[in-house]
């Protein structure tokens, strides 16, 4: 198993449309690509340096050639989505995880 997890930074003022879009559109387009099998979005219990709020989105694939087909085919097209509907009011980074 791997997890693709997303951590996000998100500014206060934008917080509630990110987590109902996320919930609602985003996440749901990620899961129609069938590359994963299962997803969770966590809110970091800690307060950022800048202000705003992290969450980690997680999206668990059968194996890593899953995680770069969905790579490859999806993502470039999923994130200018989201940076179109959120200009800067988010800071990005990604982690991949094996299951040991």
């Amino acid at each position: 198993m791997i997890l693709y997890n997303i951590t996000v930074n998100v500014e206060k003022d934008v917080e509630q449309d990110w987590v109902t879009w996320m919930k609602k559109i985003h996440i749901p387009e990620v899961m129609s690509t069938e590359k994963f099998v299962e997803n969770k979005l966590f809110r970091i219990m800690h307060d950022s340096e800048d202000g705003g709020v992290n969450y980690s989105v997680q999206y668990f694939a059968k194996n890593m050639e899953q995680v770069m087909a969905y790579q490859h085919q999806y993502f470039d097209q999923h994130n200018a989505i989201v940076q179109k509907k959120f200009p800067k009011k988010l800071a990005i980074f990604m982690t991949l995880l094996e299951m040991v």
